[in-house]
């Protein structure tokens, strides 16, 4: 079996002739110079031209440019009739819980450059020189009604995560975040965080610290205490169908924190906790967000923890790459305010400046950086150096997308 692809400016067409001797050969020869022929002549006639693609719909793009691979109803062609072997990656668009997580600039950045520009297969070519800019849009619009289920929060809103607010948006990950002391007492924690989202709009979390502290000059280290929580998003609302525009997230959580530290060396609190709090997120058009985090911690023996309260604020600006389509840079500063529902206390104030930045190609493992700096009640409060490695898991493996 022999493939011959013929693409015209924004129009693929597939031929297949079996190949064995005689006039079989002589017609694969004859399509080949008739493919050549007619890539040339859509090249070279001026935009606009009845040459080239004269179609606006996101329907008759994908008609005309995808189908043979993708199928009528983004599925993928079947088996017997394809003629090529599908990835692992291969997506099917219209199953919600994989395709309503990606913006809708992954969709582009693919679409435009080709799978190997994000780390997927090469068998997903590049139509930058087959299809405008604006047609892109149109087609990459069009895929996203393949998902029938509205609910769905939209991709657009999953903000970059900061070092300390929770986002919002219901995710896939683990993250490995890590926090060492700059100055005062000797102190490190690693947070081995589990996140898997179920159903449209729920994630359940599991949070396993690494403690090493040094309450008394000596070194101790271990398991702190474990949290589990849960996750349900409330409201969410994109203002842009293009997925250009601003947009809302809101979202409840509640935690269940407990006492597997061991306390007298400084590893745990001792007690079990009950923490809750609200999530939300704030996109703008100019690519601006702000996300907010609220609640309260309440532990059942308050002489071995006070309850207390806290309040964190994000404000970030993501700066992508690549005509707005490669490694994102998003730096960030949080606002961190916390207090203990305790007689005489005082409100502790952090600022975190920090930065995040896409580390594959598939942008599925992130990283981040920041220092926690206090601002007041210094005394005892030392200067933390925090840092995160993220693996938004259902992208792939941590080792492919590169």
């Amino acid at each position: 079996m022999m493939m011959v692809y013929c693409t015209t400016k924004g129009a693929c067409k597939k031929f297949y002739l079996r190949c064995s001797q005689g006039r079989a050969v002589w017609a694969a020869l004859l399509v080949l110079f008739i493919c050549a022929l007619l890539t040339s002549v859509a090249r070279s006639a001026p935009p606009g031209s009845e040459s080239t693609l004269n179609l606006s719909s996101g329907k008759e793009i994908y008609k005309a440019a995808c189908i043979a691979c993708h199928g009528p109803d983004g599925k993928g062609v079947a088996k017997e009739i394809r003629g090529f072997k599908q990835p692992s990656s291969f997506p099917d668009l219209t199953n919600c819980y994989q395709t309503t997580s990606e913006l809708n600039n992954d969709y582009r950045a693919i679409v435009t450059n080709g799978g190997p520009y994000r780390g997927f297969s090469q068998i997903m070519p590049a139509f930058k020189d087959a299809l405008t800019p604006e047609q892109i849009d149109e087609v990459v619009r069009y895929v996203r009604t393949f998902c029938h289920n509205r609910n769905w929060p939209p991709g657009e809103l999953n903000l970059p995560l900061a070092l300390n607010t929770e986002k919002a948006y219901p995710e896939d990950e683990v993250v490995v975040t890590s926090s060492v002391n700059a100055t005062g007492a000797g102190s490190a924690a690693t947070h081995i965080i589990d996140e898997q989202r179920f159903g449209v709009k729920n994630q359940l979390e599991v949070d396993i610290p690494v403690m090493f502290a040094q309450p008394n000059r000596t070194w101790y280290g271990g398991v702190g205490d474990i949290s589990i929580g849960m996750k349900r998003v409330m409201y969410s609302r994109l203002t842009s169908a293009e997925g250009l525009g601003a947009g809302t997230i809101f979202s409840l959580q509640g935690n269940v924190v407990a006492p597997t530290g061991n306390s007298v060396k400084g590893l745990g609190s001792g007690t079990t906790a009950f923490e809750t709090f609200v999530e939300a997120g704030q996109l703008f058009r100019s690519n601006t967000f702000l996300q907010f985090q609220g609640g309260a911690t309440l532990p059942t023996d308050t002489s071995k923890e006070a309850q207390s309260t806290f309040w964190y604020t994000t404000l970030g600006q993501m700066f992508p790459q690549g005509g707005g389509l490669g490694r994102l840079w998003s730096p960030m500063l949080e606002v961190l305010g916390a207090r203990d529902l305790t007689d005489q206390a005082k409100t502790n104030w952090d600022l975190v400046p920090e930065m995040q930045v896409t580390l594959s190609k598939r942008q599925h493992v992130r990283g981040n950086v920041g220092v926690r700096v206090p601002v007041n009640n210094t005394y005892a409060r030392p200067v933390e150096v925090q840092f995160y490695i993220l693996w938004d898991w259902q992208e792939g493996s941590f080792l492919k997308g590169w």
